[in-house]
């Protein structure tokens, strides 16, 4: 499974360094950019739903890699978008085999966690962090070379469906049972996966606001140079992909809620140290902590979905969903406060939301894996 996520993470590093050169090909400005960056996460809002009914058709494994291969082949698309209007819709497709292939392997995620009786999703999330390093390392030097993004992503996507292809090969092969009743194919989540999506909005909030602001914040606010403000960034998705690898350890101790309470607690304190920065230096352990704080949170609402209630993809479709629209609105609410006020007023908002993810760490609970008793409750070989 740790593969699988990797794959995934690593479609959207290889994508994210060449939006320059996309730009400059579908010859778009910087709003109509805007515009188009929105239709990925409309597309996944509304695929989304249509994983569980994929899944149980065609089953676990071949679901996922027929999804997955669809979101790495989706890669090329935006590349060849010659004007806005392509774009958006390479971008729609782009987004809606993203967040099927998402719900699909968190899904399969969550129900091999149950069968090991331990905490395993906050490592597969490191795994696409991870993923996505390495696409991003290999799509910077692409462009540092001045490497066309068609050649770059078509030989991309090519190498990460094969290699997709062959890691979904090992992963369960669930099937429905035979009186099993198909799940919807739209329907709208229940209200345990809202209740559970609100401590992953205010997570992916701090996430998109840190990742894309923070090298701004030290450079407008505290005078630093470009090449610490850089640095600055790299600390900050560095600690949450450290933190979710060793994520699974501090889970399995302690239980979902007190781990989100006491990242909470983390994420508040590297906020706190952001506004008040004086120093690059603090607000550098600012943004650090806070990149620690939020990294198992994500992963734990995810499995907490998955145990919510009787539809599992449905719930994690649901999660999905209001993550994806934090994650989208994120950035340019940071934008347009800062530019009404301040930067530093931008991200007291963060700060106050990360109150959130420790004061509703109670609704994670399903996230407490209860032991699991049933004589085939273990792992069955993942070939046949």
């Amino acid at each position: 499974m740790g593969a699988v996520f990797a794959v995934h993470g690593a479609v959207t590093g290889s994508f994210a360094t060449r939006v320059p050169w996309i730009q400059d090909h579908a010859g778009v400005s910087a709003g109509q950019l805007g515009l188009a960056l929105a239709f990925p996460a409309l597309g996944a809002s509304l695929a989304m739903p249509l994983a569980g009914s994929i899944s149980h058709r065609f089953g676990a494994r071949t679901a996922l890699r027929g999804l997955l291969a669809l979101w790495t082949l989706a890669l090329v698309l935006p590349s060849l978008a010659p004007n806005l209007l392509t774009l958006c819709l390479a971008l729609f497709v782009y987004g809606a085999t993203a967040g099927m292939s998402d719900v699909a392997m968190n899904a399969l995620g969550v129900e091999v966690e149950n069968r090991l009786d331990r905490s395993i999703m906050s490592g597969l999330h490191g795994m696409w962090s991870v993923g996505a390093v390495v696409g991003s390392a290999a799509g910077t030097l692409a462009a540092h070379l001045g490497a066309d993004a068609r050649l770059h992503h078509a030989l991309a996507a090519s190498v990460l469906t094969v290699v997709g292809f062959a890691a979904c090969a090992w992963v369960l092969d669930l099937q429905p049972a035979e009186d099993e009743e198909p799940p919807p194919r739209f329907a709208l989540p229940p209200r345990s996966a809202l209740l559970i999506g609100a401590i992953g909005f205010c997570a992916v909030f701090a996430e998109g606001a840190s990742l894309d602001w923070s090298a701004v914040y030290l450079r407008d606010q505290l005078e630093t140079s470009a090449g610490l403000a850089a640095a600055c960034t790299t600390g900050f998705t560095l600690t949450m992909a450290v933190a979710r690898i060793a994520g699974d350890r501090v889970v399995d101790r302690y239980g979902a809620v007190r781990t989100v309470r006491a990242s909470g607690a983390v994420a508040l304190l590297g906020g706190l140290l952001i506004v008040f920065a004086g120093h690059p230096a603090v607000a550098m352990t600012g943004f650090a902590l806070m990149g620690l704080g939020i990294a198992v949170v994500v992963p734990l609402c995810f499995a907490a979905a998955g145990r919510s209630g009787a539809n599992p993809s449905l719930a994690i479709a649901g999660v999905a969903t209001i993550t994806y629209t934090s994650g989208l609105i994120a950035p340019s609410a940071i934008g347009m406060l800062a530019q009404a006020t301040s930067l530093m007023v931008s991200f007291v908002l963060v700060t106050l939301l990360t109150c959130g993810i420790a004061g509703f760490a109670g609704v994670l609970r399903a996230g407490d894996r209860v032991k699991v008793t049933r004589p085939d409750a273990a792992v069955p070989e993942p070939r046949s």
